[in-house]
């Protein structure tokens, strides 16, 4: 049993298939009707509005009507596009079993508890007849889908079939007197439009199901008793044929298969039963766990069958319908019936090959499920799940194509799976011991080799290669080398198709679909929603697959779309130009002839062979909102352009791809405000001027552009707009224009026009206009207003623009292969147009100087008429300036003519290359990336506190960046300095950061502190030596002899810094004199340079002597004439000294210090760590402490965190590479 879909829900008691669309109907005992879509596995639709339990229910044959019946003694008919029940039948006095429509006639038979049947007429609405006989519940009564027949089925333990040919006359011709006559008693006693044809009895219980045979004159009942029973009947009389025993209780539902020569029941034993019709035996049974069955449907078109129990129901397939199939070069081989079949696919021949046998079992799930075939030996294994899983291998002989009556024995044996790795080898999967066998075409075991996963499956890929399957996952197993070389993460692969050249592979499971390499590395994966049948590679290396009812294609990028819809399902064997091969359910060759265009379209965009896409656009139909929609996504509104007639949406996309040439012809067409304001900001953000004009001219936005002129620097049509203001009264926006121009007597006059005296005399008094502000005066009498005193006025004067009248410049690029290619391919014609008319950046003229012509005053005053002319009249439809013909239609001005301005894409920036490109944490600090750096330097030497850095990540970031002003209103320009620039670097090439702190500058300061330190100055020398130690994180070198330098550089200042801190904690502590002898004595085991080391030594013998520990004062005395000191005084003092030891051998006080035995001194605890003692060590400046200090901040270089795990010091690309 193949489960297709399953529900949960309340009890099913009534299911109906739809006979052309994947739609089922269950009836539940909560009274709930539902509409299922069993192949989208989505409930559609629920239907409430009967009282009780429903447990009938029928879908119509070619109307959307249903029929239900239910225990509220209701028939409804429903409309199922209307989502309502158009009406309701009653008559009907107890439970209303089962109802159905008739194939052809507008009737409905119902079965009810009241003992009889109805006929009805659901056009009329009326009962016709009324069946009775039965003398008890009659639990089922059904149409016989040929003849003038009804079965019912009824608990008095009989079958009835009843003759309906007379009720059938009566509806084609209209009855005669007599029969309206007895009319009358039709419904007291049932009609004599319906007589009993026969009575089936044999059942010992109540009969719960009879059915037809869709063809043959049979009728299957199951009961009570348990039992089904196989009636015949012919015109005069029906018998019992055959009893089938084996349910354990009453059997609810029983039907014949609608294609094979089988029968299904089910029982409230929670089983359902498949029987053999002819030889009369069960084949299958399928049980479930705690859910009685109650009721079957049958598909009446597919292999469909449906099952309704306690808690739902399912769809179930019997077998699988897939044909077993090969693919080789032209041809294909496939099993059909019970033969080998041969197709090839340039000549359509098909013909049988040799038989393969059908095993005698009975049961069903016995044909072959997978075929391989090997081409050189012409051997095919054909594979089945008979025995539990096994193969059988068959030799084709050449000569035998055609001939069907050549028989050979089979060389067979068990696997779960069967395939050709090689020429003469096929491997077999033995699933207990989860081994493939490796046999030869004698069936000899050749070797036997384990799998690396649990293995359920096995797949060719490739010569010597195993695809292995598990639940979740997949591997390509090498059998030679016993490798693996691949494995993917993959739900339950259910079919494996490799591309012509072996290099990519789909793996096809229920719901997705995976392409991936040959060596399984991940390309994109396809969920569908309807469950994937097949799939082949074309020869462009797409993917093209079937779904239940798609043809459908995947892109290598994974996009896809529906090439056409199919009505039955098929099994794609390969795609060849335009054409799809395929079988069908029955195993029929097909050829599907597809349009390939819109897949081709979007690989030849994706592959970027544009001169394809060109022609195809030229010379194909392609369109459609999707195509649009999809270019617009992939970033190619300018091809998307192409398209499109719609203006709106041409409008639109011309605007996304920067072709403000089209979008002001689809603007001219569109001809709203909304469209010309958008065109004018896009055309503003080019720095298009003459369009910005334009387009505010078309939407008269004056006060826009007012202050386009202004900043154009465009006085003369400013001052234009100012005479356009007057005449339209507008005087704030003549007071704007006269502001922008800087027209003192003409704000005057405004003022003075609008009543506004007083502002008008202080403006004129002001500027020094006295002629008018003594008039004025004049006119104020006593309400002169008083000026501020001590204040020096200026003249408000707009500042000149930085570029005056004209487009901005803009950057040149190279047109794209659309713009230059489509333009002159696809519309030509406005080009021409366009070139008949000069260029339109010339400037407005007006006659007058006083003021307008009357003609446009009159046109600016009329501007309703104004609105009615011509757009072509002029940018401004003449209605408010005398316009020069050139502007009459908008033409781009040179610099944008030349090519469709596309803005350059923004480049990365350099503080991202240079993160991108380096590993070295000083690189990231000087561009500005401070996080990644402390990331780098805490994985590569474990530093943790950065605080100390501080400064420095500040000075490379500041120092590898150098600002230019361009503009007093415009921000500061910031440009990368790189580290050896020079004049013939290319331009596109970035090289890394300056760095501002070098390798030469720390040797300086090593010399600085040496210096320092011979001076006594130990303070100072610990600063200079910590502060190289800071810096050395952050230097750069590029050779690796001074990687070498630098990583002696920190051993050596390590040791300065610790004996420094040794030295200077000595100092601190007078009042312990024992503590002060071991400092100064670690301290000379510091590894110092050797006036640093004398220096040591006779501090330490000073101190050892002054304590009276002669023995140890003399061992810092011998060691100190063994540097042979160059000051005399020194080398006296210890001999003096070591002869002073030599009468008294003896010290006072007991040190922890045994210069015999060799140690290290403990970075933080100052105390000696002998040599196999346990120590842990700086990851940076390799300081070493004792173990409780694992964990700390390391007191040497105050960086890194004692013990941390460091991948170590990278200080030159040299490392990197």
């Amino acid at each position: 049993m193949l489960t297709k879909f399953e529900t949960k829900s309340n009890r099913v008691k009534g299911l109906s298939f739809h006979s052309k669309r994947p739609w089922i109907l269950a009836s539940l005992h909560s009274g709930v009707i539902q509409l299922w879509d069993y192949r989208m596995g989505t409930l559609i639709d629920r239907f409430d509005e009967h009282e009780g339990p429903v447990r009938g229910v029928h879908f119509h044959k070619s109307q959307p009507l249903f029929v239900s019946g239910g225990d509220d003694y209701k028939i409804k008919v429903w409309n199922y596009k209307t989502h309502r029940c158009l009406f309701t039948l009653l008559g009907h006095l107890d439970y209303i079993r089962t109802v159905q429509f008739h194939h052809e006639y507008p009737w409905i038979v119902s079965a009810s508890d009241d003992q009889t049947i109805r006929i009805w007429n659901w056009q009329s609405r009326t009962c016709i007849s009324v069946l009775t006989g039965h003398n008890h519940y009659v639990m089922c009564a059904s149409f016989h889908p040929k003849d003038d027949l009804v079965v019912s089925a009824s608990l008095d333990q009989t079958v009835r079939v009843w003759d309906i040919g007379a009720l059938r006359k009566k509806t084609v011709s209209p009855a005669d007197d007599i029969l309206r006559l007895s009319q009358m008693n039709t419904d007291l006693f049932g009609g004599i439009d319906v007589i009993v044809k026969y009575v089936l009895e044999g059942h010992d219980r109540g009969v719960n199901w009879a059915a037809f045979h869709p063809t043959l004159p049979l009728i299957v009942s199951g009961a009570d008793d348990r039992q089904v029973k196989l009636w015949r009947m012919n015109e005069t009389k029906a018998w019992e044929v055959d009893t089938l025993r084996g349910h354990m209780n009453n059997v609810s539902c029983v039907m014949f298969h609608a294609k094979q020569d089988i029968i299904v029941s089910n029982s409230e034993d929670k089983s359902i039963r498949v029987w053999d019709a002819t030889k009369r035996t069960g084949l299958q049974t399928f049980r479930r766990e705690h859910d009685r069955f109650w009721i079957l449907a049958v598909h009446p078109e597919m292999n469909l069958l449906a099952a309704g129990h306690d808690n739902g129901m399912i769809v179930f397939k019997l077998e699988r319908e897939r044909p077993a199939f090969s693919v080789s070069g032209d041809f294909l081989f496939y099993a059909k019936d019970r033969f080998l079949r041969y197709y090839e696919f340039s000549t359509q021949r098909d013909s049988q090959v040799i038989p393969v046998r059908r095993p005698g079992t009975p049961s069903l799930n016995q044909s072959p499920r997978t075929l391989s075939y090997s081409p050189t030996e012409n051997a095919v294994l054909v594979c089945s799940d008979v025995d539990g899983g096994s193969y059988e291998l068959y030799i084709v002989p050449k000569d035998s194509v055609g001939r069907s009556d050549f028989v050979q024995e089979a060389k067979r044996g068990p696997g779960g799976a069967a395939v050709f790795i090689a020429r003469n080898r096929f491997a077999v999967l033995e699933k207990s011991t989860n081994q493939v066998l490796v046999k030869n075409l004698k069936n000899e075991m050749v070797k036997k080799s384990s799998l690396p996963i649990p293995t359920d499956a096995i797949f060719y890929a490739g010569t010597g290669n195993l695809l292995c399957r598990s639940d979740d996952r997949v591997v390509i197993f090498d059998l030679q080398q016993r490798l693996v070389l691949g494995e993917l993460q993959a739900s339950f692969v259910r079919y494996v198709v490799w591309s012509n050249d072996m290099e990519t592979v789909a793996l096809l499971s229920k719901h997705t679909i995976i392409i991936a390499s040959k060596k399984l590395v991940h390309h994109c994966t396809l969920h569908e929603t309807i469950r994937v049948k097949s799939g082949a590679w074309d020869d462009n290396g797409v993917f093209i697959y079937t779904t239940l009812n798609h043809i459908k294609y995947c892109l290598p990028n994974g996009d896809s779309g529906i090439i056409r819809t199919l009505d039955v399902p098929i099994y794609i064997t390969k795609v060849s130009g335009n054409n799809i091969f395929c079988l069908d359910r029955d195993g029929k060759n097909r050829v599907i002839a597809i349009d390939a265009t819109e897949y081709i379209f979007k690989l030849s965009l994706l592959r970027k062979r544009y001169d394809h896409v060109m022609s195809m656009i030229r010379n194909s139909q392609l369109c459609g909102q999707a195509m649009i929609a999809y270019l617009q996504q992939k970033g190619f509104p300018e091809v998307a352009l192409h398209f499109v007639k719609d203006e709106r949406t041409r409008f639109n996309l011309a605007l996304e791809s920067g072709n403000i040439s089209i979008a002001v012809e689809a603007a001219k067409e569109i001809d709203e405000k909304d469209h010309w304001y958008r065109l004018g900001v896009e055309a503003l953000r080019q720095g298009n001027a003459k369009i910005v004009e334009f387009a505010y001219q078309r939407t008269k936005n004056f006060e826009r552009l007012s202050f386009l002129y202004l900043i154009t620097g465009n006085m003369e049509k400013l001052s234009k707009m100012m005479k356009i203001a007057e005449v339209k009264n507008d005087v704030m926006g003549q007071f704007h224009d006269a502001l922008y121009l800087g027209d003192v007597r003409e704000r005057v006059k405004i003022l003075e026009g609008a009543g506004h005296l007083p502002l008008a005399y202080i403006t004129a008094s002001v500027h020094g206009l006295h002629d008018i502000a003594e008039r004025l005066a004049a006119e104020l009498g006593d309400n002169i207003p008083s000026l501020p005193k001590g204040k020096t006025p200026s003249l408000l004067i707009p500042p000149l623009p930085v570029l005056g009248d004209g487009d901005w410049p803009l950057l040149r690029v190279m047109k794209g292969i659309f713009e230059g290619g489509l333009e002159s391919g696809v519309r030509g014609a406005v080009d021409e147009e366009e070139d008949g008319e000069g260029d339109w950046g010339e400037e407005l003229d007006v006659d007058d100087v006083d003021g307008l012509q009357n003609g446009d005053v009159e046109a600016i005053m009329d501007d309703a008429e104004a609105e009615g002319e011509n757009e072509e009249e002029g940018g401004w439809e003449l209605e408010d300036l005398e316009l020069p013909p050139e502007l009459e239609i908008p033409k781009l001005s040179a610099n944008a003519r030349c090519a469709v301005f596309v803005a350059p894409t923004p480049g990365m920036p350099v503080s991202q290359i240079w993160t991108q490109k380096s590993s070295l944490a000083a690189e990231h600090a000087a561009a500005g990336s401070f996080d990644t750096a402390m990331r780098l330097l805490n994985r590569q030497l474990g530093i943790k506190n950065f605080m100390p850095l501080k400064s420095m990540f500040l000075d490379l970031f500041s120092g590898s960046h150098s600002y230019l002003r361009a503009f007093s209103s415009s921000p500061v320009v910031s440009l990368a300095i790189e580290r050896g620039w020079n004049e013939s670097a290319s331009p596109n090439v970035r090289g890394p950061p300056a760095l501002v702190y070098s390798f030469s500058q720390l040797e300086e300061k090593l010399k600085a502190g040496y210096k320092s330190t011979t001076a006594g100055k130990f303070t100072e020398a610990l600063r200079v030596f910590l502060s190289i130690l800071h810096t050395i994180p952050l230097v750069v070198v590029e050779s690796r002899r001074e990687v070498d330098e630098v990583k002696e550089l920190i051993i050596i200042v390590k040791e300065y810094v610790l004996g420094l801190q040794m030295e200077l904690k000595r100092r601190e502590m007078r009042d312990d004199p024992i503590r002060q002898q071991e400092l100064a004595a670690y301290f000379t085991h510091c590894n110092l340079q050797t006036p640093h080391l004398r220096l040591a030594l006779l501090s330490a013998m000073s101190v050892s002597y002054k304590a009276k520990n002669l023995a140890t004062a003399s061992t810092f005395a011998r060691r100190l004439l063994e540097t042979n000191p160059t000051v005399e005084s020194q080398a006296k003092m210890a001999r003096q000294v070591v002869q002073a030891a030599e009468r008294n051998m003896t010290d006072a006080t007991q040190l922890n210090y045994d210069f015999r035995n060799p140690f290290v001194i403990c970075g933080a605890t100052y105390v000696p760590i002998y040599r196999g003692q346990k120590d842990v060590s700086c990851p940076y400046c390799t300081a070493r402490f004792v173990p409780s200090q694992d964990g700390k901040l390391c007191t040497v270089c105050d960086l890194a965190v004692v013990g941390a795990d460091a991948s170590g010091l990278v200080c030159s690309p040299s490392q990197v590479r």
